[in-house]
C-alpha cells in the first residue's frame, strides 16, 4: 500500500521516468547523495495524493515533511540550501546569476525543441535542427570550463546534462563540430551521481541506440 500523501517521512521525489525536468531533479539529489524515495508517475494518470499534494500535479514535485515544492528550479534550489554540501551554486551573486539566466535560456530554447521532437510528426525534423543549432552556438561554453559556466559541478550541470544523454535518442547528431559537447558529456555520464540519477527508462535510451 502506497502512503498517502500527508503521511510521508521522508524526502520524497513525485517524477516522471524518462523527463528531462524530472531527472535535473534526480541529479540534484544524485550529487548531493541524499536518501529520498522515488515515487515514478504516469503524467496521464497522477496519482490522488500528488493531486492533494500540487494543485498542478506536475512532476518534479518534492515532498519533505510538511513542506511540498513544486516547479523545477524552486526544487532544485531548495535542495542546494537544504544539503549544502557539495554546493551546486557559486557564491558571488553575478556568477549566481548568469547560471540561472543560462538555465532560464535553455529551458525555452533547448526544452522547447525537445518536447517539439518527443510529439513526433513533421514539426520533429525542424525541431532537431533547431536544438543542434543552439546546442552548437554554445560550444564556446563548453570549451570555456571544465563543467557549464563554472569550474565547479553546478545546478546548471544538472539541466544541461540529461539534456546531452538524450541527443541519440532524440536523433540529434552533433557531428565534429560538437566534440567539446560529447566529451563534456561523458566527464558527466561515467560519474555515480548520473547513474544513480537515472531510472531504466533512460539507461534504456543509450543501451537501445548503441545496439542500433
Amino acid at each position: 500500500m502506497v502512503p498517502s500523501a500527508r503521511s510521508r517521512t521522508v524526502l520524497t521525489l513525485y517524477t516522471t521516468a524518462d523527463d528531462v525536468q524530472c531527472h535535473r531533479a534526480r541529479l540534484v539529489l544524485a550529487a548531493k547523495g541524499v536518501s529520498y524515495e522515488r515515487v515514478l508517475v504516469d503524467p496521464a494518470r497522477p496519482p490522488e495524493d500528488l493531486v492533494d499534494l500540487n494543485p498542478y500535479a506536475s512532476t518534479p514535485t518534492l515532498v519533505d515533511r510538511d513542506l511540498t515544492l513544486f516547479d523545477t528550479s524552486v526544487v532544485c534550489e531548495y535542495l542546494d540550501e537544504r544539503y549544502p554540501h557539495p554546493p551546486l551554486m557559486p557564491i558571488d551573486p553575478q556568477s549566481r546569476a548568469r547560471l540561472r539566466v543560462a538555465a532560464v535560456r535553455i529551458e525555452k530554447d533547448w526544452l522547447t525543441e525537445v518536447d517539439i521532437v518527443r510529439a513526433g510528426g513533421r514539426p520533429a525534423d525542424a525541431a532537431r535542427k533547431r536544438l543542434r543549432e543552439h546546442l552548437l552556438s554554445a560550444v564556446p561554453l563548453f570549451k570555456a570550463a571544465r563543467f557549464f559556466l563554472n569550474p565547479e559541478m553546478s545546478l546548471a550541470d544538472c539541466l544541461v546534462a540529461p539534456v546531452i544523454w538524450r541527443l541519440p535518442w532524440l536523433g540529434v547528431e552533433l557531428g565534429r563540430e560538437g566534440k567539446p559537447i560529447v566529451d563534456y558529456g561523458e566527464r558527466l555520464f561515467h560519474s555515480q551521481g548520473f547513474a544513480r540519477s537515472m531510472t531504466d527508462q533512460e539507461k534504456a535510451m543509450r543501451q537501445i541506440h548503441e545496439q542500433e
